[in-house]
């Protein structure tokens, strides 16, 4: 497996797998966020935070609340909070690692928790935020102020696809957004994983570097 095996502690004592790698000389650090009921190194999200280590940045993917394989989408509404707690240990992470340049890197349901820590906290050092394939859309987005990408595949489910229109409605007059659709990919990406990667990786690179 490439990378370390660290442990965050939770207030209540629980901890949670997050895998890291290091990266010499790194452009910047991103936090991996899975998507509904995966974990940190299943297939499409092992491939993200090894990709883009080679692209040059310090990887953290980091495992979030998991319920049952039947749970519907509302289901995890009640665990958003235990979500934010561990996006913020993940930075806490990465800030004391010494990385002022930190992204989150976001899937699915992952990036609907991703988008709830947003617009709950006012942590500063995360300079940009990318959602791939985000489910439910964007809550409140006047309250993010950092650039974010938007990347989903044509063929994607359609409740993506569907509400894509309104999402570049919600992030154009964001400094630095932008929104990617990539011709017939679907949702994990299947074949077209390092053209992804690309897309991710250039916008990291254009909006990290602006950063202080």
């Amino acid at each position: 497996m490439v990378g370390d095996a660290v442990w965050l502690e939770q207030k209540n004592g629980h901890r949670f797998l997050g895998l890291f790698v290091d990266v010499q000389n790194a452009k910047g650090s991103v936090i991996i966020a899975h998507g509904r009921g995966w974990s940190p190194d299943f297939e499409f999200y092992g491939m993200l935070r090894t990709k883009l280590a080679e692209q040059g940045y310090a990887t953290l993917a980091i495992q979030l609340p998991v319920l049952d394989s039947t749970a519907k989408l509302g289901d995890y509404i009640p665990v958003y909070p235990d979500a934010r707690e561990r996006f913020q240990l993940a930075v806490d992470f990465l800030k004391a690692k010494r990385y002022g340049k930190i992204a989150i890197v976001s899937h699915s349901l992952g990036a609907t928790m991703a988008n709830q820590y947003l617009i709950n906290t006012e942590e500063r050092a995360v300079g940009a935020w990318v959602f791939i394939g985000i489910i439910n859309g964007l809550a409140e987005m006047f309250r993010i102020k950092i650039p974010v990408l938007d990347v989903f595949g044509s063929r994607d489910w359609s409740v993506i696809v569907g509400g894509s229109e309104d999402r570049r409605k919600q992030i154009e007059n964001n400094a630095g957004s932008v929104q990617v659709i990539m011709p017939g990919a679907q949702h994990f990406f299947e074949g077209r994983e390092e053209e992804l990667v690309k897309i991710v990786a250039g916008f990291l690179d254009k909006t990290l570097a602006a950063k202080p």
